[in-house]
């Protein structure tokens, strides 16, 4: 996947490629290390919002869904030990988390005691729970933030808004008027460079139902903008749009299948006890991404991983969900590897 399309200063970030290979020799100043071998040589996990540093890594994980799945606590487990090990400066969940109850206190304490940042999802709403809710027992400082970690600022959206003018049913799927100008605000008022997080998508797949508007304003800001992170859709996709790239992060557990679907992939005994288990293909091992933004060179990369399937794949079942999406690709239990590289003029 490459885009051989020449880079102008609104639109600086291209995909160099999968695999990170260089788009041409005279169009990049340098690659610079891959996120692994930058992670090895940094320092231990830092505090809130310490200080510049020159790389900023980010570990994220979405959708673990720990009132579904049997193992969520312990696909948290393995993402908190990567995340030590690999020293990255902050993690984030990406919604569709654990409800904010004390049934989940003990995978939402070790979270929290990564000082990790949260976005509201769709399904952390299920079975009566509120955003207050959300906000008190994760300890998040508002149902939309910024934060600011080593000279890059983090906005965190809500897109769980009701007000929708193009509201079909279902779950809300929405960034209503005072987060549209708080986030204008946000991207007017600070140099940047800005990672954009949200829980349902701002572009392509099941993105929100002003995704238009929000991705006009955000090519009003193009320069400023890494990247912008979704959860939600149980894919891996890396789209450019624009000049602005959105970045789908799989879910930690699973695809979902539905009911015309509905099948075993474990033991009798955890399928009676977790019965969602058997709308879904769940993927074996826990599925998650570091990201690693130079801001001396504008390379931002993507670390991944992959699973396995339990039990028969979505493509084995049936279960094509979306005719533009390929299960060979975007519906896999893994991210893809990937290096954004920002381009400069040699002239």
């Amino acid at each position: 996947m490459t885009d051989a399309r020449k880079a102008t200063s609104s639109n600086p970030y291209v995909l160099s490629s999968e695999l990170g290979r260089p788009l041409t020799r005279r169009t990049f100043l340098r690659l610079g290390s891959s996120f692994a071998t930058a992670a090895a040589l940094s320092g231990t996990v830092r505090a809130l919002g310490d200080g510049f540093n020159a790389t900023v890594r980010i570990g994220m994980i979405a959708d673990l869904h720990q009132d579904v799945m049997h193992d969520g606590e312990a696909r948290m487990d393995s993402f908190l030990e990567w995340a030590a090990s690999t020293k990255v400066d902050r993690v984030i969940q990406l919604g569709d988390f654990a409800y904010p109850s004390s049934k989940n206190k003990a995978v939402i304490d070790k979270f929290n005691k990564a000082k990790g940042l949260h976005v509201i999802g769709n399904h952390d709403l299920d079975s009566g729970h509120t955003k207050k809710q959300c906000i008190d027992y994760w300890g998040m400082p508002g149902r939309y933030y910024s934060h600011g970690v080593g000279g890059i600022r983090l906005l965190v959206l809500d897109g769980n808004d009701k007000g929708s003018p193009t509201h079909k049913g279902g779950y809300p799927s929405y960034v209503g008027k005072e987060q549209v100008a708080w986030l204008e605000d946000q991207l007017q008022t600070f140099g940047g460079p800005f990672i954009i997080f949200s829980h349902q998508a701002l572009h392509g797949h099941l993105a929100i139902d002003n995704a238009q508007e929000i991705h006009a304003l955000l090519c009003k800001y193009a320069e400023k903008i890494a990247i912008c992170v979704n959860g939600h859709s149980h894919i891996d996709l890396l789209q450019r749009v624009d000049g602005i790239h959105y970045f789908h992060v799989n879910s930690a557990s699973y695809q979902w299948v539905g009911g015309k679907h509905k099948h075993e992939s474990y033991s009798t005994e955890i399928h009676a006890a977790h019965p969602w288990i058997s709308y879904t293909s769940p993927y074996r091992d826990p599925v998650f991404a570091g990201l690693a933004f130079d801001l001396n060179s504008g390379l931002l990369s993507i670390e991944g991983r992959e699973s396995a399937w339990v039990g028969p794949s979505p493509a084995e079942l049936g279960a094509d969900l979306n005719p533009n999406l390929i299960h060979g690709e975007e519906i896999a239990p893994r991210i893809r590897s990937r290096r954004i590289q920002r381009l400069r003029s040699l002239n």
